[in-house]
């Protein structure tokens, strides 16, 4: 039972396959990598992440007491919002406020 009957499996020609293999390759790097937008608010010191869907599609929102709390709210907002199982490879935490070090 556990060897798999290639026989019955439908072949297709290499030129089909190589054109399905590109297309998954390009729909898998639309979904490749979503970027958050970070902010601290700056009365509670909270940080908050918040990434738009294309096409106004919605979106996700969560915010986290520091960035360890902000991190694991981030992952856990991504797998609700792509339960159909089409993660995105990477999740890309942008910092709208970067600290700027002065080297005097």
């Amino acid at each position: 039972m556990s060897e798999l009957a290639l026989d019955r499996l439908p072949s297709l020609p290499i030129q089909s396959t190589i054109g399905l293999m590109k297309a998954n390759l390009k729909e898998q790097s639309k979904r490749a990598e979503i970027t958050f937008e970070i902010e601290r608010d700056e009365e509670s010191g909270w940080l908050t992440a918040s990434w738009d869907a294309p096409r106004g599609q919605g979106g996700i929102t969560t915010q986290g007491k520091d960035l360890r709390e902000l991190e694991q709210n981030v992952r856990e907002a991504v797998r609700c919002h792509f339960e159909n199982g089409k993660l995105p490879g990477r999740i890309r935490l942008h910092f709208l406020d970067d600290p700027v070090l002065a080297t005097v």
